[in-house]
């Protein structure tokens, strides 16, 4: 009685060790016997022990990329979309196993000759592609459709699912055979094979749409038209996956369609259930069963997808973008009115509050632990839609706090640190993982993003810095860099040195100052001004020290250049630029060299003195003492403050040159004795002794050069 489990015991046995040596032998494919291929067809069938069914994937993977190599160094002759050499091998040595195993009547090798196929669409779908391709062989394949067999039938399902991913085995399916799966996907018998025959009409439905309309697939829209199919077989999966006893062995597939349908707005609505959210959350492995998340990626990977599309926002459009779009719809409509296609790009499930709301779904069913689960994972693709989540969750400000007590910031340096292995390039699918990271190190202070321990801080500064220099970058993603460096160099002289050290950041800040569009050129402003502050070697760039045009600064140096720009930005209309600014004119003035540049263009272009001036009287222009009858307009505390900053070591350092006489004469223009007796009058508003101090410093030495 104790022997036939023993003997079935030795049988698994066997067959281990003979996978463990076909492993080995798979290595050079021209060592392998026939039988011994034979063996690896049948290695995939329900029959066989899931570790035989995984060794058995390795060997074939290893088998294929050995014949690829092989026919590496063979000039290909074929053009165009014909197969490349190594496609050609893997054809001729599998076509004939198929094909035979398929011609006969009994179940087992039906079974082996379609598992395997289905096993090869996975590893190696090229030559997977060029047998299902045939002629003949989709007839051959017809024929099975009227098999009693379940299994037949379950795996045939499978086969036409992997199948329908490529557009050139796509053409080929009948009438027939798409009747076949709409039976399939309809009977209530058998879940299993429901889900299957669901997941592949889904995959022909939309891969042919596409295939037709050659439109790029988004996940904000659908490519093509939503139809009532799409909306019926999603409210089929999700029913499977809370209602079915079977659903386990067919849960990859059915999350599969799911991701797949989740690009239509109506599925997303559905699907943004908090019930449906926390089933399909609960299939994920929790962060510490590492082994038990590697095994289930394909599952982790589906279940990313749908996040994704729930949470997917669409693109901001510029007004150019807006317009090229409108005339593309108007187009590819027959030169109808435009209207119809505006109307069709605001589906009101797309608004930004309804993503907003489907993002709280998300988070409040878990969804962060499922992204802390798949960041550990060895597969780019992974992170890189982890990044993209994240991204979307962090869009809306109040998810940052709840996204970092969720680990969420742990989650992004992880994903950010394996993409940027290579100092000198990082992948654009990255960026999305920096630009999370950079909102929430934007509004929240660096010890809550990056904790205590001040060098998690210094090694944010390189991802933040390698996303405002990517040249994939756009602007919003330059923007936020800079803000979360701007936030970074604030925290202390080390790390405003170490973002001014980062390798041409200072020169892409520096341009991005002159900037168009308002909120990047106050962004790049600001963080200048940081940096003057904290760092000595960005003080000394813009002051002209150690440098050698320090001595000619006053004529044509680079640091009277960068002076030039910071004047210019104190003139602009936007306040928080002025402030910035002028705050880093207030430190650098400190400084000579600087005071003899100012100097120098107020002799060039009479102007830089009004600029100071109007900071403490937005009122004054340029003229003489005659100004003292305009109107008064109100001071801005910080403002004014920076003003007499400014102008006070401006004096100090001037009035004792060689330029008295023009010093005179241009303080004059300037209306600064003006603007002081006003200031001091208190007709400019109500100031601290902070201002009016110096500012009685600074009168008494006008006055003294009148």
């Amino acid at each position: 009685m104790a022997s036939n489990p023993e003997s079935r015991l030795d049988k698994v046995q066997r067959m281990e060790n003979d996978m463990d040596a076909l492993l080995i032998k798979s290595k050079d494919p021209s060592s392998l016997l026939p039988d011994e291929l034979g063996y690896i067809v049948a290695a995939f069938m329900p029959s066989q022990p899931p570790s035989s069914r995984s060794k058995a994937y390795l060997i074939l993977s290893a088998f294929c990329q050995g014949v690829r190599a092989s026919k590496s160094s063979e000039r290909s002759q074929t053009e165009g979309d014909e197969p490349d050499q190594g496609t050609l091998a893997l054809f001729r040595i599998f076509q004939p196993l198929i094909a035979s195993n398929l011609s006969q009547s009994q179940e087992d090798p039906l079974l082996a000759a379609i598992t395997f196929h289905c096993a090869l669409f996975q590893v190696d779908w090229q030559s997977a592609s060029q047998i299902f391709t045939e002629d003949g062989f989709i007839d051959l394949l017809t024929t099975l459709e009227v098999a009693t067999s379940p299994l037949v039938s379950l795996s045939l399902a499978r086969l036409y699912a992997q199948a329908s991913s490529h557009k050139t085995c796509r053409q080929l399916f009948s009438e027939e055979s798409i009747a076949w799966l709409q039976a399939k996907s309809s009977q209530t018998t058998n879940d299993v094979l429901r889900v299957v025959a669901i997941l592949a009409l889904v995959k022909l439905a939309q891969g042919s749409s596409g295939d037709v309309a050659a439109v790029q697939v988004g996940t904000t829209s659908t490519t093509g038209i939503p139809t009532r199919e799409d909306v019926a077989r999603a409210v089929q999966l999700s029913d499977m996956i809370m209602n079915s006893k079977d659903i386990h062995a067919c849960l990859s597939e059915a999350v599969e369609g799911l991701a797949y349908l989740s690009i239509n707005p109506t599925v997303k609505k559905n699907l943004a259930n908090n019930t449906v959210l926390k089933r399909l959350f609960s299939f994920v492995p929790k962060r510490k069963a590492a082994a038990d998340a590697t095994s289930n990626s394909t599952l982790i990977y589906g279940v990313l997808v749908i996040i994704s599309n729930l949470c997917a926002y669409k693109p901001r459009l510029s007004q150019e973008q807006q317009q090229i779009a409108k005339l593309r719809r108007m187009a590819e409509n027959g030169n109808q009115t435009g209207r119809s296609g505006v109307e069709e790009q605001s589906d009101p499930l797309e608004s930004e509050r309804k993503v907003q709301a489907r993002c709280r779904s998300a988070i409040s069913c878990g969804a962060l632990e499922v992204l802390a689960t798949a960041s550990g994972l060895d597969s780019q693709g992974i992170r890189s839609t982890v990044g993209q989540v994240l991204l979307s969750f962090a869009e809306n400000k109040e998810n940052r706090g709840e996204i970092l007590s969720g680990g969420g910031s742990k989650t992004l340096t992880r994903i950010i640190q394996s993409a940027s292995s290579s100092p000198d390039s990082l992948p654009q699918e990255a960026l999305s993982a920096i630009q999370a990271l950079a909102k929430l190190a934007i509004t929240a202070p660096p010890i809550q993003v990056f904790g205590p321990n001040e060098g998690n801080v210094l090694d944010a500064i390189r991802p933040f810095s390698q996303l405002l220099l990517h040249p994939s970058a756009n602007m919003l993603q330059q923007f936020e860099a800079t803000m979360a460096l701007t936030n970074l160099a604030s925290h202390g002289p080390t790390f405003a040195s170490r973002v001014a050290n980062n390798p041409h950041v200072l020169g892409k800040i520096e341009l991005l100052m002159l900037e168009d569009h308002t909120l990047m050129r106050r962004a790049a402003t600001e963080l200048i001004c940081n940096l003057v502050a904290g760092s000595e070697h960005v003080f000394e760039r813009y002051a002209g020290v150690n440098d050698e045009t320090a001595r000619s600064t006053s004529r044509d140096g680079s640091s009277k250049s960068k002076i030039h720009v910071l004047i210019a930005m104190s003139d602009v209309e936007d306040p928080p630029t002025r402030l910035a600014a002028s705050g880093a004119l207030a430190m650098l003035t400190s400084m000579q060299t600087v005071c003899k540049a100012i100097f120098d263009l107020q002799m060039e272009r009479h102007r830089a003195f009004l600029v100071l001036a109007q900071l403490i009287d937005p009122s004054v222009h340029a003229g003489d003492d005659d100004a003292a009858g305009e109107d008064v307009a109100i001071g801005d505390p910080g403002l004014v403050h920076r003003g007499v900053v400014c102008i006070r070591n401006l004096l100090s350092n001037l009035q004792n040159s060689s330029h008295h006489d023009a010093l005179k004469d241009e303080v004059r223009k300037a209306g600064l004795l003006v603007v002081f007796e006003k200031l001091l009058r208190g007709e400019l508003g109500s100031f601290a002794e902070v201002v009016l101090g110096p500012a009685a410093e600074v009168k008494k030495k006008l006055v003294g050069l009148s």
